[in-house]
């Protein structure tokens, strides 16, 4: 098989260095806007309202069984089947409470969920844009028709949501969506606010959420911890929590305000920027490359040379 000329080699390179181009002005041309993040939607979740009852998390698998293979577990204890008890978040469970304990005295029930951060750590570390995040909901999404499974979503996330279904031959990330194909579409609510019997868990818009959050702080000082959590943590998040016990003792990280999707993508766009870094790289290889090809033609020709020399002798 003929080798390549230098023509022809610099020519495929320099298609393929103008189609690296083309796609980085399309991204550029994509990048979002500043966002309100007012109208978006969430949930607050009143810890000093749960009863620990589990109704949202039976209204979750309930609803999302079919969608997305939510299978029930079944807990180690009971032989009977009848009882499902998940301890953790996992590949079967969107919605989780988890009752925590301090010296005895005090305790509280908590709801663990995701978040549906406004800069999602997840979607930021995403390959393939299997996770994404809407706009106009702000809800965080996964696509399993995209995801390659290389689970970057679970170890960037801050607060340990999305999981990988280890037990499935064809496996997915599990996360709570709001019930964006589900509940949501057919009744404008999620499942586990819907059911809940006690008020503690709250749908609708953020600022709502957050002005009945310190509504509710301002008028009773004493009974929560002046928080709310997820109000500025991480950037802010759509899924809110109010607490009498201290949120790092009910299981939630202790962040700081600045996202930090944003700070990786301030280090991306700024190597990226212009293209100058990766078309850089690619000059670099091309000159390399170029150097050797003209390195074989000269060692080639040496050989000719020293074969010509002979037959003439």
């Amino acid at each position: 098989m003929a080798r390549p000329s230098r023509r022809q080699f610099l020519k495929v390179m320099g298609a393929g260095g103008a189609a690296l181009l083309a796609g980085h002005r399309g991204a550029d041309a994509s990048e979002e806007p500043a966002q309100n993040y007012d109208e978006t939607l969430g949930m607050l979740y009143d810890a000093t309202k749960c009863v620990g009852c589990k109704a949202c998390m039976s209204a979750c698998k309930r609803v999302n069984s079919d969608y997305g293979s939510l299978a029930y577990e079944k807990a180690d204890f009971d032989q009977d089947g009848l009882w499902d008890a998940p301890k953790d978040l996992s590949g079967s469970t969107r919605t989780l409470i988890k009752l925590f304990k301090e010296n005895g005295k005090q305790w509280s029930y908590v709801k663990y969920s995701c978040m549906h951060c406004h800069k999602p750590s997840c979607v930021s570390v995403c390959p393939v844009s299997a996770m994404t995040r809407d706009k106009l909901t702000g809800i965080v999404d996964y696509n399993k028709n995209a995801c390659i499974g290389c689970r970057y979503c679970q170890i960037a996330c801050a607060f340990n949501i999305p999981k990988f279904q280890w037990d499935k031959a064809i496996p997915q990330i599990v996360k709570c969506d709001l019930c964006k194909s589900t509940n949501l579409v057919k009744k404008g609510i999620s499942a586990c606010a819907e059911t809940c019997p006690t008020g503690a868990i709250m749908f609708g818009k953020r600022k709502d959420l957050l002005a009945e959050a310190h509504r509710r702080l301002q008028e009773n000082p004493g009974k929560y911890i002046n928080q709310v959590y997820g109000e500025k943590e991480v950037g802010g998040t759509n899924h809110l929590y109010l607490a009498s016990m201290p949120f790092n003792k009910l299981g939630f990280p202790i962040l700081k305000e600045d996202p930090p999707a944003e700070f990786s993508e301030k280090i991306q766009h700024t190597i990226y920027k212009g293209f100058i870094a990766p078309v850089a790289l690619y000059s670099v290889l091309c000159f390399i490359a170029v150097k050797n090809m003209k390195k074989q033609d000269d060692a080639h020709g040496e050989q000719g040379d020293g074969g010509k020399s002979r037959g003439d002798d």
